[in-house]
């Protein structure tokens, strides 16, 4: 028996809902919905099954995405997408890898949900102006300049170094050894001086409300935090969205962590602690382009 396009395809409808919405529920969520109407299709009347489902998933995320636009903005604190464990081979991708990454997942959070679908779809799995726009309800001229819009919003905003994965596992395990110690200026000296820490308690765990700017401040914040816990601190090494970070917990709560690395120092920390988007961090997701 042939394999339902739906299934041989999940994997990519899966990665395509995540980066669209930033939660891997939302987006199981979306697959369920985009199942249920991919079962009542004539497939005989489907040319290109791929493109097909990959509309219908495109429609059910902005939808959802539209209908959580409100519940993000009574978000309590910063809120920061869902951390996926990944395995290494996601980063032989560097462009899947780059696009699924915490820090690129924020920036898109700062796009309206049309953009956010046109830039991914066309960005990042190179689907054409024509399909997007039946897709997204728009012109294919339309969304050429929603596009450009997007790309330009986009670049302003992503972080401008690209580094090897072992330099940035090297500085995970930097920053992991000294938030062990809980010693200020090992901290400092993982950390640009510049670096800017932002914190998901989601309301559910204790985390900073506003981003925290500086080494100094950001150093202090963390070894008061390693003073609160009771029991040695317990870190470990893993992979996040396609890049190396970190895992530890504090008071028997799982936290991952996500750096920005450029030359050789953090410059932005992605603290989640929100107990509700920690579910995964022990089942690999499959991600694909």
């Amino acid at each position: 028996m042939t394999e339902d396009p739906f299934v041989a395809h999940r994997s990519l409808l899966f990665t395509v809902a995540y980066q669209m919405l930033g939660s891997a529920a939302d987006a199981e969520d979306v697959l369920q919905e985009s199942w249920l109407r991919w079962a009542d299709v004539d497939r005989a009347q489907v040319r290109d099954p791929r493109a097909y489902l990959v509309r219908i998933v495109t429609r059910q995320a902005l939808n959802r995405l539209r209908s959580l636009s409100r519940s993000r903005e009574e978000y309590v604190g910063e809120w920061l997408p869902e951390p996926l464990l990944t395995s290494p081979d996601v980063a032989d991708d560097v462009e899947l890898a780059e696009s699924v990454s915490i820090a690129m997942l924020t920036v898109l959070e700062t796009l309206g949900p049309t953009e956010r679908a046109v830039f991914v779809l066309r960005e990042v799995f190179e689907v054409p102006y024509g399909e997007i726009a039946g897709a997204v309800g728009k012109s294919a001229a339309a969304v050429r300049q929603i596009a450009r819009r997007a790309r330009e919003h986009v670049a302003a905003r992503r972080p401008l170094a690209q580094v090897s994965r072992s330099e940035q596992q090297a500085v995970v395990e930097r920053f992991l050894a000294a938030l062990r110690t809980g010693q200020l200026q090992e901290l400092m000296e993982v950390m640009a001086p510049d670096v800017v820490l932002i914190a998901d308690g989601g309301g559910l765990a204790s985390a900073a409300l506003a981003p925290i700017r500086g080494a100094e401040p950001v150093a202090a914040v963390l070894a008061r935090a390693n003073r609160q816990v009771v029991d040695a601190l317990e870190t470990m090494t893993v992979w996040l969205n396609g890049a190396p970070a970190g895992r530890f917990e504090v008071d028997g709560e799982p936290t991952a962590v996500s750096l920005v690395v450029e030359s050789g120092r953090a410059t932005r920390i992605y603290l989640m602690r929100n107990p509700r988007k920690l579910t995964r961090l022990d089942d690999p997701a499959e991600l694909a382009r």
